[in-house]
């Protein structure tokens, strides 16, 4: 049985973003009926932010030598730590819990939205082992940041999400990514509608295919 753990981080409702995460949900569901879904939105159900007392639960974290989350509920049993680590306990067990991780990213000035990076830095601690899951991210960019283009040296999101994805040992990673969403609704973008049409179509397609594919590799991994 594989399990999927979905992420919204769009603030937009009717994003694309969203729309390829929805897609991919209902082609998995569909071609994996045994499989378990755990959905959440970012937006509607905000991350708490970053303070002090979780960079302290961090650092003592690498200080005491933890692996796992048994020695991580020893280390934070300290009543200082104790608020923090239980807002940060459930989502790192969602995540572990996952094989599958699929995130609707849209690109926000060059980079992820902040919704998506305080759930990265609320779960992320040194020891979180993610080296047999996949990632799917979904991204939606209002232009054009494909190799060739223009603006490709300004793509800080697809680059960024694979190191902090390898740098906790999740090297199997798929991006997915909408281009020129701005095209519909921008008079100075219209003449690549039919870009940005293509490359919807496009995308569509490439959900369907992952999510026919991917939760096989991970259950072989």
């Amino acid at each position: 049985m594989t399990r999927l753990l979905h992420l919204d981080a769009s603030a937009r409702s009717g994003s694309f973003s969203r729309e390829l995460g929805a897609a991919f949900v209902d082609h998995w569901k569909a071609a994996h009926p045994a499989g378990t879904y755990t959905y959440r939105d970012l937006v509607a159900e905000p991350v708490e932010p970053v303070d002090e007392a979780r960079v302290r639960l961090a650092a003592q974290s690498s200080l005491n030598g933890v692996r796992d989350l048994a020695a991580m509920d020893a280390v934070a049993a300290a009543p200082e730590l104790a608020e923090a680590w239980a807002a940060t306990r459930p989502l790192i067990e969602q995540l572990l819990a996952a094989d599958v991780l699929v995130i609707g990213a849209p690109m926000y000035n060059f980079s992820v939205p902040g919704s998506l990076k305080t759930w990265m830095d609320r779960v992320t601690l040194p020891w979180l082992p993610l080296a047999d899951k996949t990632a799917v991210i979904l991204s939606a960019r209002g232009g054009a940041y494909g190799p060739g283009t223009p603006r490709e040296r300004f793509d800080f999101q697809e680059p960024y999400l694979r190191a902090y994805f390898a740098a906790l040992g999740l090297e199997n990673i798929e991006f997915v990514h909408t281009e020129l969403t701005h095209a519909p609704v921008m008079p100075f973008l219209a003449d690549f509608r039919e870009v940005h049409d293509a490359s919807r179509a496009a995308a569509l397609d490439a959900v369907k295919a992952l999510a026919a594919r991917l939760p096989a590799e991970a259950s072989a991994a």
